[in-house]
């Protein structure tokens, strides 16, 4: 069987085509599963994709497949040269990134496995021992994820990043299943991931939602906690695409013309940025584009990244960008980065102490379902879930039902009158798909509650 770096070397050489990129990504998986305080299931798995694209001319072709075996390498391979032969010209076509091995590129690929969470879990059952003598019952799942990306080109480019997710969900329920509460964590190994913290927490929400309080839609002081900001502004940032923003598609399209790069979004100085080495929440320092969309290119594939601000001082600086669409634009060539960090000025204050200072106001812990309703002002809605709170005179009073919402996370921005200190947080509706953020909490002064949903 042969390893990634020999697959890509393989696959390189196999190539007829005037230019080959080839991606290997070696992936592993594993999980814990539990339900009422006990553990359900366990398990560990392991995945393997490859992908060639070949190029002729302009035109490009781009095979991928799960699987590989070695005998098909060729006939993969050959589906992609064709495919490049017979494509008409790509209008994102450059000279693909040149650039030599990247270190630890030889280095086998070392999978996770269930050891992972060798001091998570016992961490975990001396939690369901503690909420079961309190009358609680605890939900959720942990998993852990590594993949292994190997880049490889008919340009010299080795580029190799190996890549660790991590996420635990917990949902804590009173036992009569009336109330309930959500929190949730991103981590790279589970070695940092404080159970009994997060159970505590959990506790305490239960006890706000003994009292329950009716209140009517409506636009109300509210603070966001990092969960929920992260979730709306991931939907930002996925909306962040520079051609889209040129073609006057979005809410970053410039009335008459061209984007709004440029533009104060917010009279705080606050600070948007994706950072390949920030701490905690690291991700791979070169472009891996597996498909050329409007937002990302493959001849792109292996190109440096490096911190970038999408907003800088409460203005709009970068948008996403291909090397293609910085010429149309007219603007840095500034790819998309795995990560997502957001900042404001220094001295931001913690959640508690923001609820500290609250005279009447909305705490929410967490937003779901969330879709656009306009693109151009990127107008979202969706729904509270797991606990929105009163707090009057700096105290969470009870919990209140929930609500749809109508917001645009670029119009919030404008609205913000506090924003808080900024940590690592996972999001409740996208953590499917995007897990690396560092979020504050926001105050919004007149949250658009538009209707009371029955969901709960």
């Amino acid at each position: 069987m042969n390893t990634p770096q020999e697959t890509v070397e393989r696959a390189l050489a196999l190539s007829r085509a005037d230019g080959c990129v080839v991606i290997v990504d070696e992936g592993s998986t594993a999980n814990l599963r539990f339900a009422g305080n006990t553990l359900t299931t366990n398990g560990v798995a392991r995945s393997s994709r490859l992908t060639v694209i070949s190029v002729a001319g302009q035109g490009v072709g781009v095979v991928s497949r799960s699987a590989v075996r070695h005998d098909q390498l060729e006939d993969v391979v050959a589906a992609a040269d064709r495919a490049a032969r017979e494509a008409r010209p790509s209008e994102d076509a450059r000279p693909l990134v040149e650039g030599g091995a990247s270190e630890g590129w030889d280095r086998p690929v070392e999978p996770t496995s269930i050891e992972v969470f060798r001091d998570f879990a016992p961490a975990l059952g001396e939690s369901f021992a503690s909420a079961e003598a309190s009358g609680r019952r605890l939900y959720g799942f942990a998993e852990h994820i590594l993949t292994s990306t190997f880049v490889g080109s008919s340009t010299g480019l080795r580029q190799r990043h190996d890549q660790p997710t991590g996420r635990l969900e917990l949902n804590a329920k009173s036992a009569d299943v009336s109330r309930s509460a959500w929190t949730g964590v991103a981590t790279r190994d589970f070695a940092d991931v404080d159970v009994a913290a997060l159970d505590a927490t959990l506790a305490q929400r239960l006890e706000w939602a003994k009292r329950r309080i009716a209140l009517e839609a409506g636009r109300y002081e509210t603070l966001l906690p990092p969960s929920a900001v992260s979730d709306l502004l991931i939907y930002l940032y996925w909306s962040a695409g520079a051609r889209d923003a040129a073609d006057g598609r979005t809410v970053f399209s410039k009335p008459g013309g061209g984007t709004r790069v440029g533009e104060r979004l917010s009279p705080i100085p606050l600070r948007l940025s994706g950072d390949p080495a920030h701490q905690g929440i690291e991700c791979a320092p070169f472009v891996i584009a597996h498909a050329s969309g409007r937002e990302q290119s493959v001849f792109d594939n292996g190109l440096p990244l490096t911190r970038t601000d999408w907003i800088a001082d409460g203005t709009l600086a970068n948008l996403i960008q291909t090397r293609h669409s910085a010429e149309l634009t007219g603007l840095a060539a500034t790819p998309q980065i795995d990560n997502l960090i957001m900042t404001g000025p220094e001295g931001g204050r913690s959640l508690e102490e923001m609820i500290s200072s609250t005279e009447r106001g909305l705490l929410l812990t967490c937003l779901w379902y969330i879709r656009e309703v306009d693109p151009q002002t990127l107008l979202l809605t969706g729904l509270t879930r797991d606990g929105v709170y009163l707090v009057e005179n700096g105290e969470v009073t009870g919990e209140v039902n929930n609500f749809r919402f109508n917001e645009s996370p670029v119009d919030l921005l404008g609205r913000l009158t506090e924003v808080g200190a900024s940590e690592q947080t996972l999001p409740r509706e996208w953590n499917d798909y995007f897990t690396r953020a560092v979020m504050p909490p926001l105050r919004v002064p007149d949250f658009n509650m538009s209707t009371v949903s029955q969901a709960s």
